[in-house]
C-alpha cells in the first residue's frame, strides 16, 4: 500500500542519520520533476582523520563527494539537501534492515522494508525479497540513452564486476583507459561511470574503425555530458592514434585475430590492466585442419565442431601462455552466464612485469610443436 511521503522521507532521513548505515542509493527521478544531480550515495568510511559520512552525487558530468562528521549539523543539513530533491528512488541499507522506496506517479511512496539476517541466522528475508544490488544503478542516465532491457543490464553488470575484480580498491588518478574495438560502445560509457562514480578522474578512449561509430558514439558522449571525458576514434586496432598510453585495456568481444591486436597493443603499451573477452577462432582452428594432429589426440580434430570447440581453447590457451611470458599475471574466468552469450570467456591480466621462467617458455614451445601452430599474437610480439 502507499504510504505519504512525508512520512516516508523522515524515516529514510533517521535511518541515514542513525548508527549502523551501510549504504544508501538516490536515483531516478519523479514524474515532472528532475533533480539537479542525476545520483547520490552515502555511506560511511574511515579517513585518516577519523569516522566519515561519505556523501558522492553525480551531475551526469563527475561525481563529487563530500566527507562530514557522522551526527554533526554539516550532516545532517547535507542529508536534507539530498532527500529535498526530487529522486524517484531510495534505497537504504542498514546493519539491521534494508528499505527500498519508490516514489509512485500520484506523488506516493511505495515501501518495501526487509530485516538482514542476524548472526545466528534470524530474520533472513526471502531471496526475492532483496533489492538486487547493481553495480551500476538501474536509475543511472546511460539506461535511458542506450536502452535498459534486462539482458543489456545483466551484462553490463557482469563486465563491470569483472572490471571491480581487476582494479586495486585505490584506483590511479587519472585513470587513462581505452577500448579497442568498442562497437557502439555502451561497455565503454558502463566502464566510465562506474569508475567515475569511485572517484577516480577517469579519460576514456574508444576505438571503432567505423566512422558512422565514432560519430553516433560522440552523441551519445554528448547527450551523457561525458563529452571531455570520454571521446571516440575511427581507426584500426593495431593503428589508431590515442592521446595517451592506457593503464586499462578492453577488448569485448573482437573478432578473431582483432583480440590478438588488441593484446598485442596492451603488452606494447605496458597496460597495468587488461580486459579482453574473445569472439570468433578462426585463426588456429584453420592452422589445425591443414596440419597433422599429433598422436593420440586424432579425436579431438576429426568432427568440425569438436575441431572448432578444441581451437577456440587452445587459442585462448596459448593467449594466456604468451600474456605471461610477457609479464602479466592471467586469470581465464566466465563473463557472463552462457545463457545470455554462448561468448562468455574473458581474459584478465594484470602487469606484474616478472620475467618469465624457463619452464614457462618450455611448455609454451611444446604445445604450439606438437600442434604445428604459430598463434598471431606471437606473430605481433615477435
Amino acid at each position: 500500500m502507499p504510504e505519504p511521503l512525508d512520512q516516508v522521507l523522515a524515516e529514510v532521513r533517521e535511518l541515514l542519520l542513525a548508527p549502523g548505515l551501510t549504504r544508501a542509493v538516490a536515483a531516478g527521478k519523479r514524474r515532472g520533476l528532475v533533480p539537479s544531480v542525476t545520483r547520490a550515495q552515502v555511506r560511511p568510511v574511515t579517513l585518516k582523520t577519523g569516522q566519515k559520512l561519505q556523501i558522492v552525487t553525480d551531475d551526469g558530468v563527475r561525481p563529487f563527494t563530500r566527507n562530514v562528521a557522522p551526527g554533526s549539523e554539516a550532516a545532517a543539513a547535507a542529508l536534507d539537501e539530498l532527500l529535498a530533491e526530487p529522486f524517484g528512488n531510495w534505497h537504504v541499507e542498514t546493519e539491521s534492515a534494508t528499505v527500498q522506496v519508490r516514489i509512485t506517479k500520484k506523488g506516493d511512496a511505495q515501501v518495501h522494508r526487509a530485516a538482514v539476517k542476524d548472526a545466528a541466522g534470524k530474520a533472513q528475508p526471502q531471496a526475492h525479497d532483496r533489492a538486487k544490488q547493481w553495480l551500476l544503478d538501474p536509475g543511472d542516465p546511460l539506461f535511458e540513452v542506450i536502452g535498459g532491457n534486462a539482458a543489456k543490464r545483466r551484462q553490463i553488470d557482469a563486465f563491470l564486476r569483472a572490471l571491480a575484480a581487476t582494479l586495486p580498491d585505490e584506483l590511479p588518478s587519472p585513470l587513462r583507459v581505452v577500448d579497442l574495438g568498442c562497437g557502439n560502445a555502451y561497455l565503454t560509457f558502463a566502464a566510465y561511470r562506474y569508475l567515475a562514480a569511485r572517484g577516480a578522474d577517469v579519460q576514456v578512449v574508444g576505438v571503432d574503425v567505423r566512422e558512422d561509430q565514432r560519430v553516433r558514439n560522440t552523441a551519445v558522449a554528448e547527450r551523457l555530458g561525458c563529452a571531455a571525458e570520454v571521446s571516440f576514434v575511427a581507426g584500426t586496432i593495431e593503428d589508431a592514434q590515442l592521446p595517451f598510453a592506457p593503464d586499462l585495456v578492453l577488448a569485448l568481444h573482437a573478432c578473431d585475430t582483432a583480440t590478438d591486436q588488441a593484446l598485442a597493443r596492451a603488452v606494447r603499451w605496458e597496460a597495468a590492466w587488461v580486459l579482453a573477452a574473445p569472439c570468433c577462432h578462426h585463426d588456429i582452428a584453420a592452422q589445425i585442419k591443414n596440419s597433422q594432429t599429433p598422436f593420440p589426440y586424432a579425436e579431438t580434430t576429426r568432427h568440425a565442431i569438436l575441431r572448432e570447440r578444441f581451437a577456440d581453447v587452445l587459442t585462448d590457451s596459448l593467449r594466456a601462455a604468451l600474456l605471461k611470458l610477457h609479464g602479466y599475471r592471467v586469470d581465464v574466468v566466465e563473463f557472463v552466464d552462457s545463457a545470455h552469450t554462448p561468448r562468455n570467456l574473458l581474459l584478465r591480466a594484470r602487469r606484474t612485469g616478472a620475467e618469465p621462467t624457463e619452464a614457462q617458455q618450455t611448455e609454451f614451445t611444446a604445445l604450439t610443436t606438437q600442434w604445428g601452430v604459430t598463434p598471431a599474437l606471437a606473430t605481433m610480439l615477435s
